[in-house]
């Protein structure tokens, strides 16, 4: 792959990074959802913005499983465990 094409790629998953980011922040802003369910999602956040846990790859994966388990949960609201999924198909499309 030339380098030109690895930085458009790379661009790419920041941007894919940083909708879901952005889609995750607004759910923890709703005070409409219960805490536990809160604290779970800021949870995925801090795995997502840690540079240190891995490339941008590895930590779409990371926050894909904390959120599989998380939508799992009967207590979650429909449109909240909706809105995971929408988060889910973005980070799945980060790729290396």
């Amino acid at each position: 792959m030339t380098s030109s094409k690895k930085e458009l790629k790379e661009k790419e998953n920041q941007e894919r990074l940083a909708r879901a980011i952005e889609t995750l922040d607004s759910i923890t802003k709703n005070s409409d959802i219960q805490k536990s369910i809160r604290n779970m999602i800021k949870e995925v956040l801090l795995a997502l913005k840690d540079e240190k846990g891995g490339s941008v790859s590895v930590r779409a994966a990371n926050a894909i499983s904390l959120l599989d388990n998380a939508t799992q949960s009967p207590q979650m609201q429909s449109h909240i465990r909706t809105m995971l999924w929408q988060v889910v198909s973005t980070l799945e499309s980060i790729r290396e």
